[in-house]
């Protein structure tokens, strides 16, 4: 026995247990997180800050994921719908975000155990204890989670809860394209000519691209599918040229191992590369951006290459550099978070980007996800920091043995199996960029 296993859980009788478990974010992992809670008979209210369900999802549904159905359908989700007759997609093919949203993830969080617990149009903008801060330690454990959120209109309040589960993800909260990883210097300047990953070129933005000097920057695959797009959008729409800008003295290739079991990430590699030998996309590599201006209707990205200071034109940059978790709104929750990756302190060793690749995690649960705010968890893809490994299947077994270990079941909580595709390293330096799952 463990002291974790000695710590009081939020289900136990006592004032708490009347209250409900919130969970920021109704992406797949959140609402997973709702559906073990269903199982456990815990209530529970999800709150979203997009206007629909799984908003980041939907910003980026035009592309495909790696992962095939078969590891994209949480269990305890896939149990709720298929006592209503739903059915698993082509478990081998792998959708589109697009997909996953209108084929598995509004199905489930239509379902009456679970819509009408979830409020779109609400942004959670900050946690703490009720009366306390973080500083406060007497009763701490005892005292409801204060989950502050603001409505639609501008209301604010604040909503009592058992315990907290932060699903939030990071798709909103992107890298800077600065080198030093401050926001870069003359940002606001060119703020209106900088977009974010995965912008959907053939599609919605089409005009924002067509004709256009495009700069993408970062090494990772987001930026691999944009810049596949774009040599696409090039041979369709004249005058449209395509720059893949990096930082490193080489570049870091995606993985085109013939070992991934996610052929979708296996070729993309060889397809990037074949592109900039061919002349479709023009590489800058070992450019390190310290600021941008405007220089007329063009953007100037200033960096160091080569030992000199050097100034890039463009039009249109994407930012493609990677994700980092928002921990402002937890400015009062206790959290134990490691110095390099900023996910919890004993998951942080698991998911080293410089060591793992998504399919070498290790099954992970309640235990490394804990911090000393008993009661509250980060899950899903924030719970990776700036590690860029994050697979969904990851995350369906984190909330289930969260979950159980809010029930009170510390054996199921405790007993973490996952199942993952094999896969190369993604990439050996997690300030890439390199998102790769």
């Amino acid at each position: 026995m463990t002291l974790l296993d000695l710590t009081p859980r939020v289900a136990d009788s006592g004032p708490l247990s009347t209250l409900p478990v919130a969970i920021i974010g109704a992406g797949p992992i959140g609402l997973a997180a709702a559906s073990n809670l269903v199982e456990r008979g815990i209530d529970f209210v999800v709150f979203e800050a997009g206007d629909e369900i799984a908003a980041s999802v939907r910003a980026w549904g035009h592309t495909r994921l790696f992962s095939p159905w078969k590891h994209l359908v949480d269990p305890a989700s896939r149990r709720l719908l298929e006592e209503r007759g739903w059915e698993l997609p082509d478990p081998e093919r792998a959708p589109t975000g697009t997909e996953l949203v209108e084929k598995y993830v509004a199905p489930l969080a239509s379902l009456e155990e679970i819509a009408p617990r979830v409020r779109t149009g609400v942004e959670v903008v900050g946690v703490t204890r009720e009366g306390m801060d973080r500083t406060r330690s007497a009763r701490r454990a005892a005292t409801p989670f204060a989950v502050r959120i603001r409505m639609a209109s501008g209301d604010v309040e604040d909503f009592p809860a058992r315990a907290v589960i932060d699903a939030s993800g990071t798709y909103l909260s992107p890298n800077s394209l600065s080198s030093s990883g401050l926001e870069l210097l003359g940002m606001a300047d060119i703020a209106g000519r900088v977009t974010p990953a995965l912008p959907d070129v053939l599609g919605r933005d089409r005009a924002d691209f067509a004709g256009r000097r495009v700069t993408v920057v970062g090494a990772g695959h987001s930026a691999a599918n944009t810049l596949l797009a774009l040599v696409q959008l090039a041979r369709e729409e004249a005058g449209t040229t395509v720059t893949w800008l990096i930082r490193n003295a080489k570049a870091v290739r995606v993985s085109s191992s013939p070992d991934d079991e996610l052929i979708g990430r296996a070729n993309l590699g060889s397809r990037v590369d074949g592109a900039v030998e061919r002349g479709d996309i023009a590489l800058v590599d070992g450019f390190e951006i310290i600021r941008a201006r405007r220089s007329g209707e063009a953007v100037e990205l200033v960096g160091h290459r080569t030992g000199e200071v050097v100034a890039h034109e463009t039009d249109i940059v994407v930012n493609a550099t990677g994700f980092r978790p928002n921990l402002d709104i937890l400015r009062e929750i206790r959290l134990e978070l490691d110095e390099i990756v900023e996910a919890p302190k004993r998951l942080a060793p698991l998911i080293d980007p410089n060591v793992h690749s998504c399919g070498t995690v290790e099954p992970h649960g309640f235990r490394e996800l804990t911090h000393p705010e008993p009661g509250f968890f980060i899950v899903g893809m924030k719970s990776y920091g700036r590690a860029p490994t994050f697979l969904l299947a990851t995350g369906y077994e984190q909330v289930r043995s969260v979950t159980a270990w809010l029930a009170g079941d510390t054996a199921s909580a405790s007993n973490v199996e996952l199942a993952l595709p094999a896969t190369g390293v993604c990439s050996t330096d997690a300030g890439s960029g390199g998102g790769c799952c």
